[in-house]
């Protein structure tokens, strides 16, 4: 593919993922809204999984604003299976893009299998736009392997990180409150 080819599919899959977002839901607190919210007497019930342990992480990017909320249900039998993705938040098409594409490549893999896709990930983020120079790990990523345009612009690399550090962070508090 080449590199104009690979912009135009960049652009056309960020621009889609973050139109229409996979595993968006409103479930986190607003700040802004959260007070008014409890003054008025709302509240918020979430329902999770049975035979599921739930994890949540919050993650925030200081330099542009940008905000999610990540919640995972790891099953509790052998291999720890990803049950159930859901994220809330706010920020660019790069933030809103990745958390939608991560949704569809990890949810119901294994937790190993959804950590490996994370890391393979990181991977193609350090690049610097080079890509991995590996066809298979390139597969696994499916759409995510657009991301490698994004990985040309250091501040941009935090954008396309924040929902796989909160999918990170809320796997591994979710396996933490099994012990």
């Amino acid at each position: 593919m080449t590199g104009d080819e690979l912009e135009q599919m960049y652009q056309e899959v960020i621009l889609e993922a973050s139109k229409h977002p996979h595993g968006k839901e409103s479930f986190a607190p607003d700040a802004a809204s959260e007070a008014s919210g409890a003054a008025a007497g709302n509240t918020t019930v979430q329902a999770v999984h049975e035979y599921c342990t739930p994890g949540e992480s919050h993650q925030f990017n200081p330099t542009c604003g940008d905000e999610a909320t990540v919640h995972v249900e790891v099953s509790d039998d052998e291999p720890h299976t990803i049950k159930r993705l859901v994220w809330d938040g706010h920020g660019c098409s790069i933030s809103q893009a990745s958390l939608s594409v991560m949704v569809d490549l990890v949810d119901g893999k294994s937790v190993d299998e959804a950590m490996q896709l994370e890391q393979v990930f990181h991977k193609l983020m350090e690049s610097r736009g080079a890509g991995l120079n590996d066809e298979a790990l390139e597969d696994e990523l499916g759409d995510a392997v657009v991301f490698q345009g994004v990985s040309k612009y250091p501040m941009r690399i935090k954008c396309a990180l924040l929902g796989w550090e909160g999918l990170k962070d809320s796997i591994a508090k979710a396996l933490a409150a099994k012990n």
